[in-house]
């Protein structure tokens, strides 16, 4: 084509509000074949990223040995239970005096300032070092049983308790514990509304005080902080072993709903809408009857008045259930959920039209491209490849190095507290003579090599590389989908001019040409996740030490970090659509998918939010279905049709495994159609700006969605002539 033929074939449109002439290619047909690598610069950091990330996993892998999480460990850095060890018989930790883990230095240092032992079993009865030197004359059996819990092996008792003490060669006391998380813990049990441990409220430490069972659950409770999660897991892992294969059904079925509806939206979308109403207001309706009814159930039971501040924070998710004020709370929030989609419903109501007339075009697109159902599958592994990775490395990194001991006073206030120190000589050394009661323990993995000094900031490094490697298998996924249905948009005659494999092509042309415009937007996205996570974890940590103005500060810097990264998220998408169209690096496409926008600040207004009310609606609906099933098969309310488990801990566990798995099944395939819908919208809007349907310049846009905008006049007069 000579050049006056390029310069006939090509019209300028004013953009009034920013001022500059846009040039459009009115042989413009689709997305554009010939393109060229676009962001280098970015592309290159991204790869060398990776292979770093690569060479941190290997170094990780070298140093990290995840036994380490696995068993518990000793004073001295050993491992209970381990095999080809002295401890290989010995799977349980004991400690010495669990009384001094109400000290404040468990929370600073994670680590009770107690001698912590391998043993075999737990103790059993009520018995005092002293107790012990005064039947040892008529009966040694108690010391031989009591014996068991000394560091090394005594012929007989006779140490005073002061050189007991002093060496810490055995427990002053010992009571009734039972194995948990293997680990020693307090025999605990009510009666009569009152807390016992053996069936005593009170008993003898050792050292002449008399304590009761509330200071032991104390001391308990602070190790439970540090364990309760590993306890959920495992109760959470045997509920899933009872019902991995309803937990799979019920996916499934999700799975099928899913596909149902992104097939009826076709040929049905308006019917299908109000069937979408219906449905989530109903199911909503019977969340709220059943929280009611547990509500008066629960009228006249004991401590049903409680509130959650009472009972505090407990490892038993149940107990919670047994509180009136939890099920108030479910019911007035679904009743608030309630009246917000009724709302919705009535003001958006002539709105609704467009958003199905929109979706009726995405489902003739789903349909002519059927491979994008089967996308999500594809960004599901990528991201639990990238999950699973940086969870390995982190565990590694984490369990590196040798072990580190560290000083530790029952009452914290040694100067010589928290430093390192040498557990085989720390008795000779000045530290145990100018802090008495002050301890060697095993404090965490560590080392002085270069390794072990940046550790901390390997983690940061693998937490960062794996936001950016998240938000970039996303940014893959969005901009592949988009090149697909782009090119069912330009295509004049569908089906016939579709290309052929338009999402293999797609995104063969992501990953060859755009990888560094999606890494530079996934890399501004992770850094923004990156600061907000900072924010959170200050937060966490310096809590009590904020004033007013500090705190109402970081909630504001909360606010503006989530605020930025909707809107981020919102630019990205649209600007992965246009560098799927046009083929330009993300600064470019970003400016022109924004310009894009305020040009159409109407259409946007109208359709985009409504359209994805609609699918949020869509998500709801396959997610309650199945979240009811599962609620009436776990609870064991369906017994004369199917029978379900019977033995679970938790009921909530696969139940929530369930709706969430469910969501997320759905949200893949409506994303799908969100992306369909949204490509649509701004090839339809750039159709707009660069047609007037007329035979020379025809709308690419379908007629019936033509004719829908033109009632809800969303058509400029000028394009209708």
């Amino acid at each position: 084509m000579s050049d006056e033929e390029e310069t006939s074939d090509t019209t300028y449109l004013e953009d009034d509000t920013y001022g500059d002439p846009k040039t459009f290619d009115l042989n413009f047909k689709g997305p554009v074949a010939k393109r060229s690598c676009t962001d280098v610069l970015c592309c290159i950091i991204f790869i060398l990223c990776i292979i770093g990330y690569i060479l941190l996993g290997l170094l990780a892998w070298v140093h990290g040995d995840p036994r380490r999480v696995a068993y518990p460990t000793d004073s001295k850095g050993h491992f209970c239970g381990q095999k080809g060890t002295p401890n290989e018989n010995k799977t349980i930790l004991f400690y010495f005096n669990l009384l001094s883990c109400t000290s404040p230095s468990v929370v600073i240092n994670l680590q009770c300032p107690t001698t912590q032992i391998c043993v075999s079993k737990c103790p059993e009865k009520f018995l005092t070092y002293m107790e012990i030197q005064f039947t040892y004359r008529t009966n040694k059996n108690y010391w031989t049983y009591y014996s068991q819990f000394c560091k090394s092996t005594f012929v007989k008792p006779a140490k005073t308790l002061t050189q007991v003490l002093l060496d810490d060669d055995c427990p002053i006391a010992i009571f009734p514990s039972k194995p948990f998380l293997q680990r020693c813990f307090p025999d605990f049990s009510t009666k009569n509304g009152t807390l016992t441990v053996g069936n005593k409220t009170t008993f003898e430490d050792g050292s002449g005080k008399t304590r009761n069972a509330i200071e032991l659950r104390a001391a308990a409770n602070r190790v439970n902080k540090i364990l309760d999660a590993r306890t959920i897991g495992m109760k959470i892992f045997e509920d899933y072993a009872t019902t991995w294969y309803w937990i799979l059904l019920g996916l499934i079925i999700a799975m099928f709903l899913s596909w149902m509806f992104v097939i009826l939206l076709r040929y049905i979308a308006g019917l299908l809408f109000w069937v979408f109403m219906v449905g989530v207001i109903g199911i909503i309706g019977y969340g709220i009857g059943h929280c009611y009814q547990e509500y008066c159930n629960l009228q006249g039971q004991p401590n049903s008045h409680l509130t959650v501040y009472d009972i505090g924070i407990q490892t038993d998710i149940s107990m919670y259930f047994q509180l009136k004020q939890t099920w108030f709370t479910f019911m007035v929030i679904l009743c608030l959920l309630e009246v917000f989609i009724i709302l919705m419903l009535i003001f958006l109501r002539e709105r609704i039209r467009i958003s199905i007339a929109l979706l009726k075009e995405g489902s003739k697109a789903i349909g002519y491209i059927p491979t994008t159902l089967v996308y999500p599958l594809l960004t599901f592994i990528f991201l639990s490849i990238c999950i699973s990775y940086w969870a390995v490395i982190a565990v590694y990194l984490a369990t590196s190095g040798v072990p580190v001991y560290k000083v530790i006073t029952p009452e914290g206030q040694c100067k010589h507290e928290n430093t390192t120190c040498d557990p085989e000589i720390f008795n000779t050394t000045e530290i145990a003579k100018a802090c008495p009661g002050a301890q060697c323990n095993f404090a965490f993995y560590g080392g002085k090599s270069l390794y072990h000094q940046y550790i901390p900031t390997f983690q940061i490094f693998n937490l960062f590389v794996f936001l950016w490697l998240i938000n970039f298998v996303i940014a893959l996924g969005q901009c592949a989908l988009a090149g697909a249905f782009a090119s069912y948009y330009w295509a004049l005659k569908k089906p016939d001019d579709i290309p052929p494999y338009p999402l293999f092509t797609a995104f063969g042309r992501a990953i060859r040409y755009h990888t560094g415009s999606l890494a530079f937007g996934s890399l501004i996205l992770a850094s923004i996740q990156i600061f907000r996570i900072v924010l959170e974890y200050l937060d966490r940590h310096l809590k009590e030490a904020q004033n007013n103005i500090s705190k109402f500060l970081q909630c504001c810097l909360k606010c503006c970090f989530w605020c930025l990264e909707t809107v981020v998220k919102f630019l990205n998408r649209n600007a992965y659509i246009m560098i799927a169209i046009y083929g330009k690096n993300f600064c470019m496409s970003a400016r022109e998918a924004f310009n894009l926008l305020m040009r159409n600040v109407l259409k946007v207004a109208v359709m985009d939010n409504v359209t994805d009310f609609v699918l949020i609606l869509g998500k709801i609906l396959v997610t309650g279905c199945i979240g009811v099933l599962a609620f009436l098969l776990f609870t064991q309310r369906l017994p004369t049709i199917i029978e379900g488990p019977t033995s679970l801990n938790y009921y909530w566990v696969p139940l929530l495994t369930v709706i969430i798995g469910s969501y997320l099944v759905a949200h893949g395939f409506f994303s799908v159609y969100a992306m369909c819908v949204d490509t649509i919208f701004i090839c339809f809007c750039e159709d707009l700006e660069r047609n007037d349907g007329s035979t020379e310049k025809p709308y690419f846009l379908a007629p019936t969605l033509h004719g829908t905008l033109n009632k809800m006049q969303l058509v400029s007069q000028k394009q209708k002539e």
